[in-house]
């Protein structure tokens, strides 16, 4: 069976469990064969199929994520490493980026850029690769997930440090200073939401779960962050898409402001934040 035929067979297949059956099927092909996508789709389609794709399309056909069966993610850019002790990076999250490139547009590039729950070490490294003169801390109380973006800090920024640590416990934060910038990507699913099964049967519970809301972790969090900032920093969270309101009263409520970003479905996706009376968020209206 040449590679065009077998990609053509998975694709079938994987329609049944997969809006992305194709997509799923080559980048799965390019895996098996050690080869980018692009080079197969313009060099091995008559070649022969490789015996490891067809146990690569089972594990799909099984729900797992294509980014855990090859080992890897893009995120704004850069190749990073995944393995199921981290979220896999989405293109959503891009948005905390985004937004911090506005802020900054517009003042002094940050200095100490701070990264809470990094899991793969995403948002930092991202943020790095726009300023990489900014001195990047990142936390992380999973030891595995911590492990996989030390890899990727190694690869992307090896001046980064990558530390244990837990905002649910007493002086966690204690050693680390203050910051001009901070992201988070914290937990903030319902706990009894409906998700996709690739995502709660394979992504890390941990890292998504966050009480019947899904507002726990902000509730913790967030009251904390003022002492984390420089009197000009800011702060930028993730966010399910109807939390907007819900996680800005709970900024207000610790002394901050807040505006609401919105990702590329235009659907609320982050809350930037900074300590009342020092700095104006963004360029445009701040959310009321």
């Amino acid at each position: 069976m040449t590679v065009a035929d077998a990609i053509r067979a998975a694709t079938q297949r994987l329609s049944a469990t997969s809006d992305t059956a194709r997509l799923d099927a080559e980048v799965l092909m390019a895996h098996a064969l050690g080869c980018s996508r692009t080079d197969l789709l313009l060099r091995h389609m008559t070649g022969a199929a490789p015996e490891g794709f067809a146990a690569l399309v089972e594990r799909r056909l099984g729900h797992e994520p294509v980014a855990y069966i090859i080992g890897s993610a893009e995120f704004y850019g850069l190749d990073l490493a995944v393995t199921p002790a981290v979220l896999i990076p989405r293109g959503d999250t891009e948005t905390l980026v985004e937004a911090a490139r506005e802020a900054f547009a517009w003042r002094a590039a940050p200095r100490r850029i701070l990264d809470l729950g990094t899991g793969s070490g995403a948002l930092l490294l991202a943020a790095l690769s726009l300023w990489p003169q900014a001195e990047g801390v990142a936390i992380e109380r999973s030891p595995e997930a911590l492990a996989v973006a030390r890899a990727n800090g190694a690869r992307h920024a090896p001046a980064a440090r990558f530390l244990p640590g837990d905002w649910t416990q007493p002086d966690w934060s204690a050693d680390l200073g203050t910051f001009d910038l901070i992201l988070s990507n914290p937990p903030y699913v319902e706990d009894e939401a409906d998700l996709a099964l690739s995502v709660r049967a394979h992504e890390p519970s941990a890292a998504l779960f966050s009480g019947p809301e899904g507002l726990d972790d902000y509730r913790v969090l967030v009251p904390q962050l003022p002492g984390l900032l420089t009197d000009q920093g800011i702060a930028i969270v993730e966010i399910g898409w109807q939390q907007g309101q819900a996680v800005s009263a709970i900024a207000r409520a610790s002394g901050m402001t807040a505006r609401i970003h919105r990702d590329l479905a235009n659907r609320d996706r982050a809350v930037e934040m900074a300590k009342i009376g020092n700095i104006p968020l963004g360029k445009g209206p701040a959310d009321h």
